[in-house]
């Protein structure tokens, strides 16, 4: 069996934009986590409907999909004005998580509209302040396919 292909950490990105054409990364994060869910609705069905003592099946169908990201850091200044106008405008910005090392042919980035639904500081003495977000997008992400 071949070992696995890995991803380095500058591999998976984090980038957003105001129209899509010109991508920032969030300065300062150093840990990002990407979450995709699946939302089910569930239904109880006969196993059999000629014998009703038997247990009732339970059958699935996604309802709907969802992704978001939440990231966490150092608060870098290069970021500062971009974070907060995104969060007090309520707005959406243009979001891509790119996967760098993908192989040709499979997703290399999902990109949509997306919220800063959270935004955090936090200062302790000695440290740096740092930050932590969390991104919901808008619908579900198109997903473009590395050549």
């Amino acid at each position: 069996m071949a070992a696995p292909i890995t991803e380095r950490f500058e591999e998976l990105v984090l980038e957003v934009s105001e129209d899509g054409s010109t991508w920032t990364r969030i300065c300062g994060l150093i840990g990002v986590t990407v979450t995709r869910t699946a939302q089910f609705d569930t239904t109880e069905v006969p196993a059999d409907c000629d014998d009703e003592s038997l247990p009732l099946q339970t059958e699935r169908a996604i309802r709907a999909t969802e992704v978001s990201i939440s990231g966490d850091g150092v608060w870098a200044a290069q970021s500062h004005g971009t974070l907060i106008d995104w969060f007090y405008t309520g707005a959406t910005k243009q979001v891509r998580v790119g996967n760098l090392n993908a192989a040709s042919g499979d997703t290399e980035y999902e990109t949509g509209p997306a919220f800063l639904s959270t935004l955090n500081n936090t200062r302790t003495k000695g440290q740096k302040v740092t930050a932590s977000v969390a991104i919901q997008f808008d619908g579900t992400p198109e997903r473009m396919m590395k050549a």
